[in-house]
């Protein structure tokens, strides 16, 4: 019988983690239901988006509810448990690529219109700009981020440390950014007193005023900002680093987030592409543009259509040229001849510029050999924190992981602050002006003046999301007595409204005996820094970028990946969400189980998040069998690590499934031999016992199928029983589970 209110959501996504799923899941709802509780499913994949919300272009059967907007309600209720993994956030040719393999299996998605002409296709585009970036993210995030580095992760890097490569004081790798004309140094703030509603106009040269979107409506004393990235001083910029690149003879490569600022960053991608073939653009733009191919989408799917053209080999033959002539560029596959301009989505900040510093701040070249490499990371607002780290490891080498302290993350992202460019206040300008935001009133709250081609965005950040923020920042400063530090400009406008009320809501508190500080980003690194070499924790607490990026950089140096971190969020309302890591590897994993059947994803975040949801589950509903099967899922990772049961790497070595099968063999031990709840105890003794006796079986039975190709029906959109058979091949270890049921 089901324990009244024991609920856990997980979710579907996409990739390797959804691949995962299938075969975890079934191991987390029969141990769970021995603890009455029941494990739900939402799908919140970008094909499941997709096909969500075209319901009346699709058959009755094809029909599938809108999961997305669902949990977004069932996150503000305090019951809410759920379980995030990673997810696609998707670009545009990512959609598109999605729209096709849903056609192609029957689906009547329509075509993602390129230039929308007629009312139904700007409809149509409205549609499809729903799913794109990090549309999940601002749904399901109510509340503020708590990221840290498990205790058993931790001492089990301690132990079994990853490679980090040798730094020399010798290194030319560095950091460019913009110094004017960017989105910090034009950015305007302010504090709305009172409820109101914003309009934000394009004023034309003749006066004529054009609404960019619907009004904003804001809350008192919420901090909205407004800020423009002038296009004329990117491409400068961006012309001045190719041919620096080229002086110093470094790798060329290009830094940003296109996929959570869904509309900025591709677009500055583009004008990297440009600046990187300006002959090519100056011959040739027009005929790209006029065949639909767009510099924005990444140079792969320019040169994937050129043989459609009649100028197509002049075309190839130009790029060729350019190519040859400019900096080395840095790869993304070297053997495959992919570059770091292939796609927009394929470089992304948070996780590139961890790997590179990782790396001894090498990037690949065309070749496959390490170099020195230019990261153009065109704003400035972040760009220091990644100079600062590569000035420490030029001056101190590289990080050791056997001795590295940590800087656990207090993360602002409560009613989507701050989510750049991943909402609906962004635009590329269309013609001279300026942009006007007015109040209720009529009042004029900014005015930015623009030119044709800018980047215009304005973002918002709620009140009580940062009294929370601040609240938890505390918080984890007294619990575990390490300095809290805020990362804030006060030379930035946002910054510094959002100092005022974190001064503010700091006296709200008892600081006695703790450490808070507040300090720039650049100044802030160089402390954690200092501290992390010493063996010392630091807690950042950082807005919601910045939390983004943290939390990958940090964690990257201290365990060797940001998938191994605990991302608790504890929701405004009382609920909990639990995050499971990050998922940029997870398309070549995805590459390798399909050629070879085998999966290299490692669901150690997974298992960290389901403890932690076991946890508060039993601390809000009193459910005691919730708290013992986190507190014996705890000890069972514990020696799931110790006895290095994680994926292997290679053919012939356990891998995804074969981990979960280690997991549940540990677990089901640990329960077994658990004096806290009798009844427990009894239900997984046979099972414990049945799993020990057929340990050899079942891991023959998983390494068996390895080294042949299979196919599951789709990338985007898998058919739900091939991936099933797929990821649960041993036949001993379904029959075996079935008996807690």
């Amino acid at each position: 019988m089901a324990h009244p209110e024991s609920k856990i959501t997980c979710t579907y996504t996409d990739e390797a983690p959804a691949l995962a799923l299938n075969s975890l899941l079934p191991i987390i709802e029969a141990f769970a239901a021995q603890a009455g509780i029941s494990v739900g499913l939402k799908d919140i994949s970008l094909a499941g988006r997709i096909i969500a919300a075209f319901p009346d272009q699709l058959e009755p059967a094809q029909r599938q509810s809108d999961d997305l907007a669902e949990l977004g309600v069932e996150v503000t209720l305090p019951e809410a448990n759920v379980i995030k993994l990673p997810n696609i956030s998707a670009s545009m040719p990512q959609v598109r690529a999605a729209v096709a393999e849903l056609q192609a299996q029957g689906y009547a998605v329509p075509d993602v219109p390129d230039d929308p002409k007629s009312d139904t296709e700007r409809a149509t585009l409205a549609r499809y700009r729903t799913v794109l970036g990090s549309c999940v993210n601002p749904v399901l995030r109510q509340g503020n981020s708590d990221r840290r580095a498990p205790a058993s992760v931790k001492n089990y890097v301690k132990t079994h440390p990853h490679a980090m490569g040798a730094w020399t004081p010798e290194s030319k790798t560095n950091v460019a950014h913009m110094s004017t004309g960017d989105f910090y140094s034009n950015e305007q703030s302010a504090i709305m007193d009172g409820a109101d509603s914003l309009r934000v106009e394009l004023i034309g040269p003749d006066g004529t005023a054009s609404a960019l979107r619907p009004p904003i409506p804001v809350l008192d004393g919420e901090v909205v900002d407004a800020t423009v990235m002038q296009v004329s001083a990117l491409r400068e910029f961006l012309a001045a680093q190719v041919a620096r690149a080229k002086a110093e003879d470094l790798l060329f490569s290009v830094h940003l987030k296109a996929t959570m600022m869904k509309v900025s960053d591709p677009i500055m991608f583009g004008h990297t592409v440009r600046a990187f073939f300006p002959n090519t653009f100056a011959r040739f733009g027009d005929a790209l543009a006029g065949a639909g191919l767009h510099a924005n989408d990444g140079l792969g799917a320019i040169l994937g259509h050129l043989d459609d053209l009649v100028d197509g080999p002049a075309i190839a033959a130009s790029f060729a040229a350019e190519l040859a002539q400019g900096p080395r560029l840095a790869m993304v596959d070297s053997a495959r001849g992919i570059t770091s301009l292939n796609a927009p989505n394929e470089i992304i900040v948070d996780a590139s510029m961890p790997a590179m510093i990782r790396a001894s701040g090498h990037m690949w070249d065309a070749d496959g050999k390490e170099a020195d490499t230019l990261a153009v990371i065109p704003d400035q607002s972040y760009a220091d924190v990644y100079q600062v780290v590569i000035d420490d490891c030029r001056a101190h080498g590289a990080f050791d992981p056997t001795t590295l302290g940590s800087v656990p993350n207090v993360g602002l992202m409560a009613g989507a602050a701050e989510e750049y460019g991943s909402h609906d206040k962004t635009f590329e300008i269309p013609y001279d002006g300026m942009v006007r935001v007015t109040n209720d009133r009529g009042q004029s709250v900014f005015e930015v003046e623009v030119k044709r081609g800018d980047i215009f965005r304005m973002c918002q950040t709620k009140d009580v999301p940062i009294r929370d923020w601040v609240k938890l920042a505390v918080s984890r400063a007294r619990v575990t007595g390490d300095p809290a530090v805020f990362w804030l400009d006060s030379r930035r406008a946002h910054d510094a409204h959002i100092i005022a009320k974190v001064r503010t809501y700091l006296a709200e508190h008892d600081l006695t005996g703790l450490q808070i500080e507040i300090m720039s980003p650049d100044v802030a690194t160089a402390f954690s820094l200092e501290r992390i070499r010493r063996g010392l924790n630091t807690i950042s607490v950082t807005g919601n970028v910045l939390r983004d990026y943290l939390t990958d950089l940090f964690p990257i140096m201290e365990l060797g990946t940001s998938a191994k971190m605990l991302s608790i969020v504890p929701l405004l309302n009382g609920g909990g969400l639990f995050e499971t890591g990050a998922g940029g590897s997870a398309p070549k994993h995805v590459q390798q189980l399909e050629s070879e059947n085998y999966l290299r994803w490692d669901s150690l975040g997974e298992f960290l998040a389901l403890a932690a949801s076991f946890e508060h589950l039993a601390r809000r509903t009193g459910n005691a069998r919730a708290q013992v099967l986190a507190d014996t899922l705890d000890r069972a990772t514990g020696r799931f690590l110790d006895e290095d049961r994680s994926p292997g790497r290679k053919l012939g070595t356990i891998d995804n499934r074969g981990s979960h099968f280690y997991l549940a063999l540990y677990w089901a031990q640990e329960l077994a031999h658990q004096a806290d709840d009798a009844a427990l105890a009894e239900a997984f003794g046979p099972l414990a016992s049945s799993l020990t006796a057929n340990e050899e079986t079942i891991v023959a039975e998983l390494l068996a199928v390895q080294g042949h190709p299979v196919d599951l029906g789709g990338y985007f959109h898998p058919d739900a029983q091939a991936t099933a058979s797929v990821m649960r091949p041993s036949t001993t270890f379904n029959d075996l589970l079935t008996t807690l049921r």
